[in-house]
């Protein structure tokens, strides 16, 4: 069990040969931790498990997840779609930095997107993706077929941070795509102006859509602690800086907070689910926030 558990780590993932594989030993690792923690009623959110009752037939009874948690659960057969579930994901060239010691944050926001879509098809909902960075470069519907997760996670191992960040311009264009209501699901270090950003999300609002916002970034680019000296790089226009990150850092902190905030508070007052997440944080931190949008749907 612990096993599974420990495939939520980033640093762990990172090392698994491919993103198929990824995407679902995170997924059971999440699972596993779910029947181990006192959050008991995000079980029942699964259309294909719940727990089981008396009376229940025994051939229904799942033995592998018994054999996992010491649990019983029962399998359910549902074949009507309930959710439709796209997920785009940041592929601007800023989402290709990485500080010592972490992967990138398109690493973890591809390994996220991955993770994501396969609990969506798991639910027998309908997952679909975006990519995009000043445009929408790669756009998948909604499926809710089983084999459709193949197609999603290609698109995304194929995917490669590129490019100048526009946001909020492919957001707006992705929102016109869409035809049909959901809920769209944005990972992004949202690196654009957080007015611009919050009006494209109006957008979505707007057609009628729920949406859950990850802003992932780097541990680094939150605590700025580089240390004495450093050289800093603009990965998307390649200009440097040489400065002294400890003279720096008091100011950043508060220039990085009053960014944050002004998009979580934004994204609140349009009843807009916000999360902060770094790189370095187990994969069940996001996946739960989806279950708990998913429940209130």
């Amino acid at each position: 069990m612990e096993r599974a558990v420990q495939y939520l780590h980033p640093d762990v993932v990172a090392k698994l040969g491919s993103m198929e594989l990824r995407a679902r030993l995170v997924v059971e690792g999440f699972i596993t931790g779910l029947h181990k923690s006192p959050f008991h009623g995000f079980s029942a959110e699964f259309s294909e498990h719940r727990q089981y009752r008396p009376g229940d037939e025994l051939k229904h009874i799942d033995w592998k997840i018994y054999g996992r948690s010491d649990r019983y659960y029962v399998k359910q057969y549902e074949d009507e779609t309930n959710l439709r579930c796209l997920i785009a994901v940041d592929q601007s060239a800023s989402m290709g930095y990485a500080s010592k010691g972490h992967i990138t944050k398109f690493q973890y926001a591809s390994y996220l997107a991955a993770a994501l879509s396969y609990l969506v098809l798991q639910q027998r909902d309908a997952a679909g993706l975006a990519t995009y960075t000043t445009d929408v470069d790669v756009y998948l519907p909604p499926s809710s077929k089983r084999s459709y997760a193949q197609e999603l996670i290609r698109a995304l191992e194929q995917a490669t941070p590129h490019d100048a960040t526009g946001t909020a311009t492919a957001l707006h264009r992705l929102a016109e795509r869409i035809t049909r209501r959901g809920l769209v699901v944005i990972i992004s270090d949202l690196f654009d102006d957080p007015a611009e950003i919050l009006q494209a999300l109006r957008h979505f609002r707007h057609n009628r859509h729920d949406v859950l916002v990850l802003q992932v970034l780097d541990p680094r680019e939150v605590d700025f602690d580089f240390g004495a000296a450093a050289v800093f790089k603009d990965v998307e226009s390649g200009e440097e800086l040489t400065t002294q990150p400890l003279q720096l850092k008091q100011a950043y902190r508060a220039s990085v907070e009053r960014f944050c905030t002004e998009i979580k508070r934004g994204c609140h007052a349009q009843n807009i689910d916000y999360v902060r997440i770094t790189t370095d944080t187990p994969f069940d931190v996001a996946l739960r926030e989806y279950l708990v949008k998913r429940r209130r749907l």
